[in-house]
């Protein structure tokens, strides 16, 4: 049987397309395995030979009103990430209550700090929003909007903080100051984009894969890349509370924000060794490997596990009121 002539193009485009699928998921499996296997040797390089007597003593030193504040600044930082789904709220239109809403974003960021994405931002999302009646396209919008709140937040922070210098790479380091000041100043950009795009495009909505992605309002831009920032802004506060005097505040920005990028790219739950060898790095000609480690857990213990204690419980509540 003979081929129609018109359909050897498409068939080489999809082979093309597939190849080139194909290409970028070996690319991506590669450099996760790198990642997987250059973290731990960095990490045992950084602290073979540290004083874990010191580390001790640092964490023991920690004054209880500083313990208080870091719990105080760690929840500050979960009700503001429930403010994105309360954007989304306001964006879908549904009708849950601000009090459902608020418990289901606090268990998910939970999880997915602890965890992973799929398992916290998304595959428990649909659920719990489900059962409360929700229908897919309205929590796939919701996603998409805390998705890009957060990451609109990082760039608007990581865009600064590269662009004016305020982070010095070490000089061993591939990418130096002024290629990092580069890459902040591309990432001010795309975020200047998103906003004009949000305030003048003349289309406001897209359907991909059966989907309907709707630009927002200029207003609601603004509140997404403000609530981004401010959530950003208030985990490196939470470190730099830890951490010595000495310490500079844009400095531990900076550094957290190379830091969440490793973390992503590795997909290691919690970013666990992602997080110390890039701080401990980064900032160990400023501030003692001992004091940062102790800074460093003492963090993952108020941000990451505690409230993974509480969400436990929340969830349970949710799950029991569900069936009910």
């Amino acid at each position: 049987m003979t081929r129609p002539a018109d359909a050897s193009p498409d068939v080489g485009r999809k082979q093309n397309a597939d190849a080139g699928s194909g290409r970028w998921k070996w690319a991506k499996r590669a450099l996760t395995v790198l990642f997987f296997v250059a973290v731990p040797l960095l990490l045992f390089t950084l602290l073979k030979n540290l004083d874990w007597h010191q580390v001790r003593q640092g964490l023991e030193s920690y004054k209880l009103s500083t313990l208080l504040t870091g719990v105080a600044i760690a929840l500050a930082s979960y009700f503001t990430y429930c403010g994105f789904d309360l954007l989304g709220r306001y964006y879908t239109g549904h009708t849950l209550r601000i009090w459902q809403v608020v418990p289901i974003t606090f268990v998910c960021y939970a999880f997915t700090l602890n965890l992973s994405s799929w398992v916290g931002g998304v595959a428990l999302r649909y659920r719990l929003y489900s059962r409360l009646g929700l229908d897919v396209p309205t929590i796939t919008r919701i996603l998409s909007l805390s998705l890009m709140s957060n990451w609109l937040g990082y760039m608007l922070l990581a865009g600064l903080v590269f662009s004016l210098g305020l982070l010095t790479l070490p000089a061993h380091w591939a990418i130096g100051t002024r290629s990092l000041q580069l890459i902040g100043a591309g990432l001010l950009l795309i975020v200047a984009a998103y906003v004009l795009a949000c305030r003048y495009a003349r289309r406001r909505s897209w359907h991909i894969r059966r989907q309907e992605i709707t630009l927002p309002t200029a207003k609601l831009a603004v509140l997404q890349i403000g609530l981004g920032a401010l959530n950003w802004s208030l985990m490196a506060a939470l470190i730099y509370l830890l951490l010595p005097p000495n310490a500079f505040y844009p400095t531990v920005l900076g550094v957290l924000m190379i830091s969440s990028i490793a973390g992503v790219i590795t997909n290691i739950p919690a970013g666990l060794g992602v997080l110390e060898a890039v701080f401990i790095s980064l900032m160990q000609d400023q501030i003692p490997q001992s004091s940062l480690l102790a800074a460093l857990i003492g963090y993952r213990a108020i941000y990451f596990l505690l409230p993974l204690i509480i969400a436990l419980v929340m969830y349970l509540v949710i799950e029991r009121q569900a069936k009910r």
